[in-house]
């Protein structure tokens, strides 16, 4: 790619204006999220996590935010925003095998898009402005571009499965493309046609660091280590106890926080099953929870030494590195996908899947007090350069070519 079709703008925290000059935004931002997630401090979701953190920094001039929702999904509801709220479509299963059968031969995703059209439905009801789309390449030719401003978000690589040709049709009257990574844009531009590529824009994520700023207790002997997130194999619950097994110190204990999904009483997978076995074999212990309401998490965090992101996989950025940060932990995550990003320079990136590297950068911070004060300064120093405030101002700007 060449030119700024991939032109970064991280989520520092100025929004400074010149003289007598402030924001460009004028019309309301809508954020349309997956039907059937929550707009919920009940869930740990990283898409309504962003949505809610954009929300919350719209500065007092701008229009308010609002979010269109399922009827149904959890409340309470965060109060960022105001909630759109529509019935949702009945999920058809056969909906996955005849997109993929119409995408094979150049025809609309109708299964994807009979979802978003239930989302999309009152549109013609709401004040004219930018409508965003998270994660929905479908919905974009849903939206009434005579009457807002279409933009797709993505969160993740969205066009895996799209030729260049699908992706221009789906994506034609996108405005923007925002990407929450350079390796994400980087990733999403290269299955757009040329004509669309300098559409893709950089938004990255940014963080609450007020709200993280709870009083840390004082530190107790041995390091404590948490993980955040989705327990599947790529994010690397596995690397981080087999790092801690070959430490075999009963000075490390480890938190491990999340669920596959969202329901705290479902069966373990069988991957849970397998972390289950690996943690009876460590001497410091392992206390598996699920997601926590938002709320909860700072405490948390605020007890924790070390906050590890162990993906395997290349995330196009880690929420948890930054929340882990802004609490006041030290930060070990693998150097693959959009984490380098995330972390920036005041984490420590080792390779992704190498338990051995990742239990030096342990053992590392367990034996030396000092490396582990200055890492955690480090972290919690990164966070208050990378608030939602500053997220808000580089979208703004991104969406107003400003």
């Amino acid at each position: 790619m060449t030119g700024d079709a991939t032109r970064a703008t991280p989520g520092h925290d100025d929004t400074r204006h010149g003289p007598g000059e402030r924001s460009a935004v004028s019309t309301r931002l809508v954020h349309v999220i997956t039907p059937g997630d929550h707009y919920s401090p009940r869930t740990g979701s990283a898409v309504p996590t962003v949505v809610h953190g954009l929300s919350g920094a719209t500065p007092p001039h701008a229009p308010r935010p609002a979010v269109v929702v399922a009827r149904g999904t959890y409340t309470p509801r965060y109060d960022s925003a105001d909630v759109l709220e529509y019935d949702q479509a009945a999920e058809r299963r056969r909906d996955r095998y005849t997109d993929a059968a119409r995408a094979r031969v150049g025809l609309p995703r109708a299964g994807a898009r009979r979802a978003w059209a239930a989302a999309l439905d009152a549109q013609h009801e709401w004040e004219p402005g930018h409508v965003l789309v998270h994660n929905a390449p479908q919905a974009v030719a849903l939206v009434d571009a005579r009457r807002h401003t279409p933009v797709l978000y993505a969160h993740n690589q969205l066009l895996r499965t799209y030729s260049q040709r699908e992706a221009g049709r789906a994506l034609e009257h996108a405005a923007r493309i925002v990407c929450v990574s350079a390796h994400l844009a980087t990733a999403t531009a290269e299955r757009l046609p040329p004509s669309l590529r300098e559409r893709v824009r950089v938004v990255a994520n940014g963080v609450d660091a007020a709200a993280f700023a709870t009083p840390r207790p004082p530190r107790e002997a041995g390091l404590r280590v948490a993980f955040l997130g989705r327990v599947v194999p790529d994010k690397g619950v596995h690397v981080l106890l087999e790092a801690v097994r070959a430490l075999g110190r009963p000075d490390v204990a480890v938190t491990v926080v999340g669920r596959p999904g969202f329901a705290a009483d479902a069966p373990l997978t069988e991957y849970e099953a397998s972390l289950h076995r690996l943690a009876r074999d460590l001497p410091g212990g392992v206390e598996f929870t699920s997601f926590l309401p938002r709320p909860e998490l700072p405490p948390l965090l605020a007890r924790q030494d070390v906050v590890v992101v162990p993906s395997v996989w290349p995330e196009p950025f880690a929420l948890a590195a930054l929340e882990g940060m802004a609490a006041g932990a030290a930060v070990v995550a693998s150097e693959i996908g959009g984490i380098p990003e995330a972390v920036g320079d005041a984490g420590i990136l080792v390779a992704p899947g190498d338990a051995v590297a990742l239990a030096g950068a342990l053992r590392t911070l367990a034996d030396e007090p000092d490396a582990l004060a200055a890492e955690q300064g480090r972290a919690r120093e990164h966070a208050r350069r990378h608030t939602w405030a500053g997220a808000w101002a580089a979208l703004d700007r991104e969406l107003n070519d400003r």
